[in-house]
């Protein structure tokens, strides 16, 4: 997934320790857009997965189309509304958050409850229809992660916002998106970090006894020796 991404730069003005302070925080809010758009083919029995980095509480949004390849036309066009596709999320536990069958467009929403890699799965469900069998279905999927994926539009329109409060609602949710997304960045680095002094620890014990066994091995060799001059009578 590709996503453009604009900074936002602010020119000096009195007070130059606040003036810092206001850019590095449009700079994490700039960086912390997460989401991007994309389209895949399939088989009729074919299954995509795709794998998104989530921190935890955060809602999650993906709205796709499917294209049915016209091989007439030899180009795509869209899709029969009886053509469904399934939709699967499991989190990282590996339980299964999400499955349901949706038709040939739609929106699927899902909110992490734990943080770490998500698996998304969509497959179609051709082999019930003949139009599709043996063919190639294009999908186009939008995938909107926090708080990119909230309507402000729509929220401005049912809560009566002036456009100051809209913005201000926004530059807050963006501010707790980047906190969730520095939470989720600590519990990487602490998982990182027990698996390091794991690694480190089990590498020590391995090292203690290849020692131990060499010892071993070296005092029975001396004995071993010792007692075969012994029997030649050599000592």
């Amino acid at each position: 997934m590709a996503a453009e991404q604009g900074v936002l730069f602010v020119g000096p003005w009195p007070g130059a320790g606040l003036g810092r302070v206001i850019r590095a925080l449009l700079l994490l809010l700039c960086f912390a857009a997460r989401g991007g758009t994309l389209y895949f083919h399939i088989g009729e029995t074919e299954k995509k997965c795709f794998i998104e980095e989530i921190p935890d509480e955060t809602m999650v949004i993906g709205n796709y189309r499917t294209q049915l390849y016209d091989k007439q036309r030899e180009e795509y066009q869209p899709a029969t509304p009886g053509l469904g596709m399934f939709v699967e999320v499991k989190d990282p536990e590996d339980k299964v958050i999400l499955a349901r069958q949706y038709g040939s467009e739609g929106r699927f929403t899902f909110t992490s409850h734990t943080p770490g890699e998500h698996q998304i799965c969509l497959h179609s469900n051709s082999t019930k229809f003949s139009l599709f069998a043996g063919g190639m279905l294009r999908v186009h999927l939008d995938i909107q992660v926090g708080e990119h994926a909230n309507d402000y539009a729509e929220i401005a329109a049912k809560d009566k916002l002036s456009e100051l409060q809209l913005r201000v609602r926004q530059l807050v949710e963006q501010v707790e998106q980047i906190q969730k997304e520095q939470n989720y960045q600590r519990w990487r680095e602490e998982r990182f970090r027990q698996t390091s002094e794991s690694t480190n620890q089990r590498v020590l014990w391995w090292s203690i006894l290849q020692t131990l066994i060499l010892v071993a091995i070296g005092v029975w060799q001396m004995r071993h020796l010792k007692s075969f001059f012994e029997a030649k009578k050599l000592v």
